[in-house]
C-alpha cells in the first residue's frame, strides 16, 4: 500500500471517506451489521458496482469489517469497526447540520 502524505487532518479524513456514497454507507452500518442486499436497498441510488468498490475501500482503510459466515448459501455481513465508529462519531455533527439546514439547501437553484 502506498504511503500517503496529507496537508492537514481534514485532507486525511476526506481521503478516507470522500465521495458521494461512503458517508451514507457508514451511516447505515452505524445502525448495525448489514448484508450486501440490505445496504444496497438502504443507500438509495447506488449501483451494485459502486457499493462493492466502496465497501472494499472502506474495508482496506480499516473502517468496515466483512464477516463471511460458512453456511449454504454463503452469508456475508458488513459492520463498522471500532475505528469506523470513531469516524461516524465525527460525521454525526455534519449530518445534524445538514438536517438543520435541509430546507435552505434544497432551495438553492
Amino acid at each position: 500500500m502506498k504511503k500517503r502524505g496529507y496537508t492537514c487532518g481534514l485532507d486525511a479524513a476526506i481521503d478516507v471517506m470522500g465521495g458521494k456514497w461512503k458517508g451514507l454507507i457508514l451511516f447505515w452500518l452505524g445502525e448495525g451489521p448489514r448484508r450486501f442486499g440490505e445496504l444496497r436497498r438502504s443507500v438509495e441510488g447506488i449501483s451494485e458496482r459502486m457499493l462493492i468498490l466502496h465497501l472494499r475501500e472502506l474495508e482496506a482503510s480499516g473502517l468496515v469489517h466483512r464477516e463471511v459466515h460458512q453456511q449454504v448459501p454463503p452469508k456475508v455481513e458488513y459492520s463498522l469497526t471500532d475505528f469506523g465508529h470513531t469516524l461516524l462519531t465525527a460525521l454525526t455533527p455534519l449530518g445534524q447540520w445538514g438536517e438543520d439546514h435541509m430546507e435552505r439547501l434544497q432551495a438553492i437553484p
